[in-house]
């Protein structure tokens, strides 16, 4: 169940705020029945929901699976002119949006979707989705630091919560090593923040893994739709670990 003005929204109707104000008019039914009330709740495939005397068309979900390169925006528009992730996007006529962020001199997999529930589980810390990452970073991190990583650090806005990390290659030539961590959380900049706290600046940043997915295939700046089996293997890991409460550590 979602909240009417969500679903005429995502439907095309008008902009959320317009929506809104198409409801405390009056100019929207459901099932039949004027509906004034801002909360209301409709099941957007098995209710009629009306605007104007015309039924309203859903887009179907959509969820793309984009290797990010560096130097776009994570986001459907940018005020200063910037490429978003949405200009990669060549052929998609639905409206899609990113699932969580990538900064801008960050690379890697970012999910795109017009499925918004299926969105909010997976940007969701409780949920605890791996995400993991590689980071070429200044200086050889010891066993010390990596480790430290991995059980949390304390930055300004708190800890981090427990994770992976592990050293994967250094090169004493050029003074850098190559760090893979999984995490699960989504904080600004949160990797580079923890790199800069062990005192081992990022140099270059990629995401390489959501849950299972992977960017096997691709190529920077190109995407695929995620296959019918991927979607109900990401739905049912879902709902599993809401079971569980989260991971077991």
């Amino acid at each position: 169940m979602e909240r009417l003005q969500k679903v005429l929204a995502h439907a095309g109707v008008a902009s959320r705020r317009h929506c809104e104000e198409l409801i405390v008019q009056g100019k929207v039914q459901v099932n039949g029945s004027v509906v004034r009330e801002l909360g209301t709740r409709v099941d957007p495939q098995s209710d009629q929901i009306v605007v104007n005397g015309r039924r309203i068309q859903l887009e179907q979900h959509v969820h793309l699976l984009l290797y990010k390169p560096t130097g776009v925006i994570t986001s459907v528009t940018d005020p200063q002119g910037r490429r978003v992730v949405t200009d990669l996007l060549k052929g998609i006529k639905e409206r899609v949006y990113p699932v969580g962020r990538l900064d801008y001199d960050t690379s890697g997999l970012l999910l795109l979707t017009n499925d918004g529930e299926l969105a909010n589980k997976l940007a969701h810390p409780s949920y605890e989705i791996d995400k993991v990452y590689r980071a070429w970073v200044k200086g050889i991190p010891s066993p010390e630091k990596v480790k430290k990583l991995a059980t949390g650090i304390r930055l300004e806005d708190g800890m981090t919560s427990p994770g992976e990390a592990r050293l994967l290659k250094t090169d004493t030539k050029t003074g850098r090593a190559l760090v893979e961590l999984t995490i699960h959380e989504g904080r600004n900049r949160q990797v580079r923040r923890m790199c800069d706290a062990i005192g081992h600046p990022v140099i270059t940043l990629e995401r390489i893994r959501l849950g299972f997915l992977t960017l096997e295939g691709l190529s920077a700046g190109q995407f695929r739709p995620l296959t019918t089996t991927e979607v109900d293997r990401l739905k049912q890991g879902l709902v599993q670990k809401k079971r569980d409460g989260g991971r077991k550590r």
